[in-house]
């Protein structure tokens, strides 16, 4: 897979799995829920930091793919632990494998490219 198509894929399932955790699981609940709006928060800033890859970030490209896919694992470990067991729950876990798969993807083959 190309460059730029994980950068989509990685782009789309991000937003679907932060939008998820601040808004449809707030409405689910009945309320807001502030550790899923910080979860969501949490998705649209690792996000933000690597779709707009701003200048402080330096040459901290790789730090941040491992950043970004260490915060999806432990959203992902979270939910084994104590996440509730209905369809929205397994499609944002699902999602979220594709995420780190695609931000693991993506740091190999910036690395291949001598970019990371």
């Amino acid at each position: 897979m190309s460059q730029s198509t994980l950068r989509i894929v990685i782009l789309l399932s991000a937003l679907f799995t932060g939008l998820v955790h601040l808004v449809l699981l707030s409405i689910q609940l009945g309320g807001p829920s502030p550790i899923f709006i910080l979860n969501g928060l949490g998705y649209l800033g690792l996000l933000a930091l690597f779709w707009f890859n701003p200048s402080f970030l330096g040459g901290r490209r790789t730090l941040l793919h491992y950043a970004f896919m260490a915060y999806t694992a432990l959203t992902i470990l979270l939910w084994i632990q104590g996440g509730t067991r209905d369809l929205t729950g397994y499609l944002a876990k699902a999602d979220e494998v594709i995420l780190f798969v695609a931000l693991w993807a993506h740091l190999r083959a910036e690395k291949v490219a001598g970019l990371a």
